[in-house]
């Protein structure tokens, strides 16, 4: 059977279901779209890994060639959840627009591997002297569960990945940590008229607030990188729930933030910050304060600009490695030994939103840049 077009797997990827999302209701398999990749990776002469993450979840692994060296080529396979009453058009169906390629996952990201596979084609008669490894993982989308499993497993990859997130073909080299954090408060309730009957969690929920704005504001002060568009560490109070009738003293009261934080911040140290700062307000208040994290963090991310493949990446480009605020897999990758760059022909400011697209003149630079990379790691 016949290798599909470049334009017919960009559309069967869009039309495979991969949503991935923290509600259970709109939480989707990713297997549609791994069976496809596989299916006509397979029929090129790769070795194709199929790996079970969760139920319902898997990780693609394909490679051509053997050793220890070579390039991992990486991006997720799951999309965000979509609001079908905001696009103009079918979200699961391929339509040509204005010079776009429209519909879910063009853009972030699940378009990337056709590319790549339209990349790889005319290379395959050649001798590959190191590793091609295409790696398609689940679920980046909500708990990043793909990259951390593989990261968790230790098995060394390539001596370089590139994740085809949505960059306008300018390489990056840095992002922010993410760390979703919440915090629940148990107070007592009581009757509004008299405050001695209760212990209020909103007037405590209101005292850690100003303690949480006061830390951000040190970070603020102490962290700070240029290269970033907002060069501090932010923190934003997502969302809050607490009480439930003007006239009871309210018992109880949650916030979830979520933490920015740069690189050369450690996750346990900005965490264990925050909990010293919450026991005396819990004794202060009377009340018991839980603090826990809502994900497992993603770290925050930095290749050395020296590095090998950001020098050839900027070469390749013609752009400076550049910072994102936005998270990746690419601290897992880099866990694995890889030297890792962020790089690929989306726009990340139509990611994420109705009508989410690719700019059909992306697409020729980007297979000419995929081949140049593939030539430099993986056929010299």
């Amino acid at each position: 059977m016949p290798l599909p077009t470049l334009k017919d797997q960009f559309a069967a990827l869009i039309a495979a279901p991969s949503v991935s999302c923290t509600q259970p209701a709109l939480d989707q398999s990713n297997r549609q779209v791994i069976d496809l990749l596989a299916g006509w990776l397979g029929d090129l002469g790769f070795n194709c890994d199929i790996r079970q993450v969760t139920p319902g979840k898997f990780n693609l692994l394909a490679s051509r060639g053997t050793g220890p060296g070579g390039l991992v080529l990486a991006g997720h396979s799951d999309t965000v959840p979509f609001d079908e009453q905001l696009w103009n058009s079918d979200p699961l169906k391929l339509t040509e627009l204005e010079g776009r390629w429209v519909g879910l996952g063009s853009c972030d990201m699940k378009g990337f591997f056709a590319l790549v596979i339209e990349a790889v084609i005319p290379l395959l008669a050649h001798d590959f002297k190191q590793p091609l490894l295409i790696l398609a993982t689940c679920d980046e989308e909500s708990s990043m569960s793909g990259a951390r499993a593989l990261a968790e497993a230790g098995q060394p990859l390539g001596r370089a990945a590139v994740i085809g997130e949505p960059t306008g073909l300018r390489p990056i080299r840095m992002h922010k940590g993410i760390l979703m954090d919440r915090i629940d408060i148990l107070g007592r309730s009581g009757h509004s008229s008299d405050p001695s009957l209760g212990h209020s969690a909103l007037e405590a929920m209101h005292a850690v607030m100003g303690e949480l704005m006061t830390l951000r504001g040190q970070w603020q002060e102490t962290y700070r990188n240029p290269q970033f568009s907002v060069p501090t560490p932010t923190l934003n109070f997502g969302c809050i729930h607490g009480g439930d009738n003007p006239n009871r003293i309210c018992g109880q009261c949650a916030l979830e933030f979520d933490l920015r934080p740069l690189p050369g911040m450690d996750a346990a140290q900005l965490r264990a910050t925050i909990s010293e700062k919450l026991r005396p307000l819990a004794e202060r208040h009377q009340v018991r304060i839980d603090y826990a994290p809502l994900f497992p963090e993603v770290p925050a991310f930095e290749q050395a600009a020296d590095a090998e493949l950001v020098q050839v990446a900027e070469r390749l480009t013609g752009h400076r490695a550049e910072a994102v605020a936005f998270g990746t897999e690419a601290p897992y990758l880099q866990q694995l030994g890889c030297q890792t760059i962020v790089l690929g022909p989306g726009d990340i400011a139509c990611a994420h939103q109705p009508g989410e697209y690719l700019e059909m003149s992306r697409i020729e630079p980007t297979v000419r840049l995929l081949r140049e990379l593939i030539g430099h790691y993986c056929l010299k």
